[in-house]
C-alpha cells in the first residue's frame, strides 16, 4: 500500500511563497503519478497540480497557472509543489494523491486518485 506524507503548510501573507513536500512510501515513486488537490472549508476538494511518473506531463488548474509549480525528485521519494504569489482563497487544507494509472499522465479527475495523505494546512493572510 502507497503513503503519502505532506509537509510545510502554514500561515504566509498575500504575495509571500510556500513550498510543500509530499514524500511517499510503500512503492517506488518512480512509477507513480502524483497529484495536488486542495480543500477549504465548507468546499469540495478542488484540483491544483498533476505530474506524471516521467515528469514531462505536468496540468495545472487555472486559478494557480504561472504562480505555483509542481515537480519531482523521484530519488527522494518526494513530489514538490511550490507556491508562488499566495492569495487568501488558496487558503485551505492541501492533499497529495497517486494516480492508480500504471501509464504516466497529468490527470485532474479526482476519482483517478487512489491513495491520499492526510493534508497539510496553508493559511493565506490578506
Amino acid at each position: 500500500q502507497v503513503q503519502l506524507v505532506e509537509s510545510g503548510g502554514g500561515l504566509e501573507e498575500a504575495g509571500g511563497s510556500l513550498t510543500l513536500s509530499c514524500t511517499v512510501s510503500g512503492r517506488t515513486i518512480s512509477r507513480l503519478n502524483v497529484g495536488w488537490f486542495r480543500q477549504a472549508p465548507g468546499k469540495e476538494r478542488d484540483f491544483v497540480a498533476a505530474i506524471s511518473f516521467t515528469g514531462d506531463s505536468i496540468q495545472y488548474a487555472d486559478s494557480v497557472k504561472g504562480r505555483f509549480a509542481v515537480s519531482r525528485v523521484n530519488a527522494e521519494n518526494t513530489v514538490y509543489l511550490q507556491m508562488n504569489n499566495l492569495h487568501p482563497e488558496d487558503t485551505g487544507v492541501y492533499y497529495c494523491a497517486s494516480d492508480r494509472s500504471e501509464l504516466p499522465r497529468a490527470t485532474n479527475k479526482l476519482a483517478n486518485f487512489e491513495y491520499w495523505g492526510q493534508g497539510t494546512q496553508v493559511t493565506v493572510s490578506s
